[in-house]
């Protein structure tokens, strides 16, 4: 399997928080890559793969993700995740900005977000 990036996931009570938290960030190196209105992700611009994201709200499923893992086949790692009896917060489907993915709690509670961008 496969891990193209991981993205810790900050949920931020507003749009000025957001903000607050995109101009702190900025103070390290970090660059805004999206900005979707409730979802602002930020990257290292010489490591792209280093990033943090800031949410508002999680707009398709039930709770704000602690963590982001792109993978190279979600599919693949939904089956694995299912097969092992770990608690799928979110069933796994496409999203209309171009991820599929699925919600999955780890054993100290924490909510992580799996996903591929499609191509």
């Amino acid at each position: 399997m496969t891990i193209r990036r991981i993205v810790h996931n900050d949920q931020v009570e507003s749009v000025a928080g957001m903000a607050t938290s995109r101009d702190f960030y900025g103070l390290l190196g970090f660059e805004e890559v999206m900005d979707m209105g409730w979802v602002v992700t930020m990257a290292s611009p010489s490591n792209p793969t280093a990033q943090i994201s800031f949410f508002t709200e999680e707009r398709t499923a039930p709770v704000v993700p602690d963590l982001s893992v792109e993978v190279e086949d979600v599919d693949a790692v939904y089956a694995q995740v299912v097969a092992s009896g770990a608690e799928v917060v979110r069933e796994i489907r496409d999203e209309e900005w171009g991820v599929r993915r699925f919600f999955v709690r780890d054993p100290n509670g924490r909510v992580v977000n799996v996903l591929t961008h499609q191509r």
